[in-house]
């Protein structure tokens, strides 16, 4: 037997045999050894440990028993105190493992933890170096965490700091990481060399999320807040990069500028960054923020220096810097307007309106006023302008006028006469105010001649709208321009030079429907009435319609009133004229001119027949007052009873609800001429228009009319009519529908209350059965034959020639109606009755 199993069978237990023999036998099973372990894992420590470093004797490469065993020795000396010798016994128990598993992590990792877990920060240090050192690079991102865990909880933050630089070298992605420790800790100068590396680098991708400009801002801000710790870095020409490589966050790199000086002591150079930026701002945010810091940081310093003043008493010298302070504060507020201005002109300085802003602020102040206007024209490109450029010329003359230096005034009129516009109107324009100013110094000679010039032709025609050329050689053609002249030439010049400007102007093409009928008022004026009727002509010629309606009417009656009836012919022919081609919608004046001339001096069949031609060719929503004036008029010049052919024709053309007026209308007329029957045939046609529920007016008419000239017959033929057409109205499916609508939103108790969870196909059964009962009661109100004659009375009962007449009118007219039949019963005279004449 060994002599080392001999002694230890002294230690072994009955049970311990069969693994003691296993293990005999298979030494170098790992399996035997583990069973043997967790045979014994109640048992006493020293036991235990002297298992594993049998096993670990027979076994030294077996990480799963080094790693039990260390794991089992860590446990024992766990709670006890770190000076305890055992800690020490377990450090020296993980270096023998070491020797075997220094390619392990795990135990790399445990070692470690365990080491700083002694508080030894030295030896805990080194076992991280040594870990390093043995591991390979692979397995390094499993220790760094750790390492740097415990070099940021140690006091010492140049251990830390030495630590972090290591670890950038292998990971520089995790600069932020750094970079905060070090903010933290106060090293806030190597922090900004290292946030400006991060800046500068463009493929470094942030781990935070943070965009290049959120960590060029947190470089600003720590830059500018801690002048005194960071003094590596040129800060302004930090700050001065990023002022051009951000362009859109301009006001808050500038104000960080500005902090940093002041946080410096350099007032006087804040100051002058303030300024430098308000005048260098395109936006008005970033305006606006540098504004507002600039006003605190003048109000701080204010504040400032009256607390100081008052600490140490009155001094002359204080009190004169504390009001050079409040001017200088004063003179920044006053100025705020003019300086967002010109940040407006600077985003923009084509932009006329902010000029003329510009102006106004300057109110007072002729030099800056004419200072402003010169470098306003001077700037502005009229292809580019927002606006209307010419204003400025217009309103710099206006200037030197309203300062009484015309001759400037008209030195920059001519200039502006020089200047490419974009469109014509504003040259136009500049020649109409040079003109007008003249005109208000009472230079009407001068006057004539800038419109003169103005208007004449080119060398060089343009089409008005044609862009490639210049303004100058297209304004010729300028109603504006043309307009004025033409009222200058009314007023103070010559009755052939007017005609020739309006001539003029007719030529070019340029003229409008105003200036053909101001040419023929003027031509009027001076006795040229034919040379006016001329010019209406030329001006039909030139315009359709409907621009041509104005001209047709001013034409139609200054003719009227100037021949009358001396030449109808002609007249006619310009009515038939103006009527060809003319839309519906301009047409009802013209027939009414037409009819009136025709009524006062030609026949009343041609007037008639005109109004017959307006019914048909007005619009259909004026048809109705045009019958209206056609049955009027014709009820003057012929009668009423010429008016039945045209009530029948309205009855036929018009709606539904302009027809039911002229049935009303219509059977009223009848009613007054006694044609009793005539009008009750009326109101029974209409009858089938009118839904008894929505012209209870009718039916009250027609009741009303049955009531002064009708009979107990007539009456219920009446409101056997009415239950004909309710029924007819309620079996249509649209009305049936609207009114089951109508019920189902007004009514309390709806249909379907009736029979709930059937709606849709009772409702349609209860209004089914609604209409077949009210079709029931109108059958049953027929008339039945009594065995008694029906009497009426004499007054109101026909004649057979009178039902014959009747019937036949009623036929002509188109009329359907409901005739009463009347039973005639024929027997032979008694001979008596003749006496003797009549032969056999």
């Amino acid at each position: 037997y060994n002599p080392f199993q001999i002694a230890t069978c002294t230690l072994q237990e009955d049970d311990d045999l069969p693994y003691e023999e296993e293990i005999i036998r298979n030494p170098y099973s790992v399996k035997c050894w583990m069973r043997y372990i967790e045979h014994k894992q109640n048992a006493q420590k020293s036991v235990l440990n002297m298992i594993y470093e049998r096993a670990l004797k027979e076994l030294p490469g077996s990480y799963k028993l080094w790693y039990n065993y260390l794991r089992e020795r860590r446990k024992q000396v766990k709670g006890k105190c770190v000076t305890d010798p055992a800690y020490e016994e377990v450090n020296n128990c993980h270096e023998r493992a070491l020797v075997f598993m220094h390619k392990m992590p795990r135990v790399w990792i445990d070692y470690c933890q365990f080491m700083v877990s002694q508080c030894k920060i030295t030896r805990s240090r080194r076992t991280f170096d040594r870990a390093l050192r043995a591991l390979p690079i692979t397995q390094h991102p499993r220790i760094w965490p750790l390492y740097l865990r415990f070099a940021r909880n140690l006091p010492l933050p140049e251990t830390a700091i030495r630590v972090y630089r290591r670890y950038l070298k292998l990971s520089p992605e995790n600069a932020e990481e750094y970079i905060d420790y070090l903010r933290s800790v106060g090293r806030l100068d190597e922090a900004a060399i290292r946030l400006a590396a991060v800046v500068n680098d463009e493929n470094l991708v942030s781990k935070e999320g943070k965009s290049n400009y959120q960590l060029w801002h947190e470089l600003c801000d720590l830059i500018s807040q801690n002048p005194d710790k960071v003094t590596s870095l040129n800060v302004g020409a930090i700050i001065r990069g990023g002022l051009t490589r951000f362009t859109d966050q301009l006001g808050k790199l500038w104000c960080s500028l500005a902090d940093y000086y002041i946080r410096s002591g350099h007032f006087e150079k804040a100051r002058d960054v303030y300024e430098e930026a308000i005048l260098t701002v395109v936006t008005v945010r970033d305006f606006t923020q540098v504004f507002d810091s600039y006003a605190q940081f003048e109000e701080s310093m204010i504040a400032a220096k009256m607390e100081t003043t008052s600490e140490l008493g009155q001094d002359e010298e204080g009190d004169i810097d504390l009001e050079l302070r409040l001017a200088r504060f004063e003179l920044l507020i006053t100025r705020r307007p003019l300086l967002l201005n010109s940040v407006l002109l600077r985003q923009n300085p084509h932009n006329v309106h902010e000029w003329h802003k510009r102006v106004k602020l300057y109110e007072g102040q002729p030099r800056q006023i004419i200072n402003t206007y010169t470098e306003a024209v001077q700037t502005i490109d009229p292809m580019k302008a927002t606006g209307r450029p010419h204003t400025l010329w217009v309103s710099f003359a206006r200037f030197y006028e309203d300062n009484e230096q015309l001759d400037d005034a008209r030195t920059i009129f001519e200039k502006a006469t020089k200047v490419n516009y974009k469109q014509v109107d504003d040259l136009a324009a500049v020649w109409c105010e040079y003109g007008e100013m003249e005109l208000r110094h009472e230079n009407y000679d001068q006057a004539l001649r800038i419109l003169r010039k103005a208007t004449a032709i080119p060398s060089r025609k343009a089409e008005y709208f044609d862009s490639s050329e210049p303004v100058q050689n297209r304004v010729y053609k300028s109603l504006k321009v043309w307009s004025m002249l033409a009222d200058l030439e009314e007023s103070l010049g010559t009755f052939q030079s007017t005609k020739a400007v309006y001539d003029r102007i007719i030529d070019l093409r340029i003229a409008t429907p105003q200036i053909i009928i101001n040419y023929a008022m003027f031509l009027e004026e001076h006795n040229y009435f034919e040379d006016s009727f001329k010019a209406y002509e030329r001006g039909i010629a030139l315009f359709k319609w409907p621009n041509v309606h104005d001209i047709w009417n001013t034409y139609l009656t200054k003719f009227i009133d100037r021949y009358g009836g001396k030449k109808l012919e002609r007249a006619r022919d310009l009515f038939e004229q103006a009527l060809d081609r003319c839309p519906p919608k301009y047409s009802k004046t013209i027939y009414l001119l037409y009819a009136k001339l025709e009524e006062e001096y030609g026949l009343a069949r041609h007037a008639m027949a005109v109004y017959e031609r307006a019914t048909a060719g007005v619009e259909p929503e004026e048809r109705h007052q045009m019958f209206n004036i056609y049955i009027k008029r014709a009820a003057e010049i012929y009668g009423v009873t010429h008016t039945r052919a045209i009530y029948q024709k309205a009855i036929e053309v018009l709606p539904d609800e302009h027809a039911r007026d002229m049935c009303l209308r219509f059977a009223d007329m009848e009613s007054k001429l006694g044609e009793i029957d005539r009008a009750r045939a009326i109101y029974s046609y209409c009858s089938q228009i009118c839904d008894p529920r929505l012209t209870a007016h009718f039916w009250q008419t027609w009741k009303e009319f049955e009531i002064r000239h009708g009979n107990e017959d007539t009456i219920r033929e009446m409101l056997r009519i009415k239950r004909s057409v309710q029924a007819t109205y309620n079996t249509q499916v649209n009305f049936m529908s609207s009114q089951m609508l109508k019920a189902t939103t007004n009514a309390s108790g709806t249909v379907s209350d009736l029979a709930p969870g059937q709606s849709g196909v009772d409702d349609m059964k209860l209004l089914e059965q609604k209409a077949q009962q009210l079709a029931a009661e109108a059958e049953q109100d027929k008339p039945k034959p009594k065995e008694k004659i029906l009497f009426v009375r004499y007054a109101l009962r026909p004649s057979l020639r009178q039902v014959t007449l009747i019937t036949q009118s009623m036929q002509s007219d188109h009329l359907h109606c409901f005739i009463a039949e009347v039973q005639l019963e024929q027997k032979s005279v008694p001979t008596a009755v003749f006496g003797g004449l009549k032969d056999d």
